[in-house]
């Protein structure tokens, strides 16, 4: 591959599953992505987040929570939507950006009821490990994938 794929992950405040998916592609996959993450609105940056990848030895917290409306200009080879309502409120980006759909599960709502911040955390945990299994997988896994606007 000469030039390295543009993408954006996307999810509804940019405060931790596409801030991990960000922090594992530049982590795993900076030789051959450039990517970004945002939001549909912004929530900030979850601290627990930042502390799973921590201790899977990406730094995060530099990131901030930004909206997808500030990255406009940009133009994204790829926007992936981490998240049903990101998938279901996705900005119309200029250009030629293939919007594709892979979904985890949000773990702020997943550890509302943990008892401990150890319960709490092996939620983030999870997800962490599902989102660098599917980051791992990139750029390959998107050459073959069917936009979602031609998908009935």
């Amino acid at each position: 591959m000469t030039h390295k794929l543009t993408i954006l992950f996307l999810c509804t405040g940019n405060s931790c599953r596409s801030q991990m998916a960000e922090g594992w592609a530049r982590h795993l996959k900076g030789d051959v992505l450039d990517v970004y993450s945002a939001g549909i609105e912004t929530h900030g940056l979850n601290p627990h987040a930042v502390k799973v990848m921590a201790e899977a030895g990406v730094d995060i917290s530099h990131h901030r929570s930004k909206l997808a409306s500030e990255l406009l200009s940009i133009p994204f080879d790829y926007v992936i939507t981490v998240c049903g309502h990101a998938q279901e409120h996705c900005p119309v980006f200029p250009g030629r950006a293939v919007v594709v759909h892979r979904g985890f599960d949000d773990p702020p709502k997943l550890a509302a009821n943990a008892k401990t911040e150890e319960e709490a955390l092996s939620h983030y945990r999870r997800v962490r490990d599902e989102i660098r299994a599917y980051v791992e997988t990139l750029p390959e896994a998107l050459l073959n994938v069917i936009p979602l606007a031609f998908q009935l």
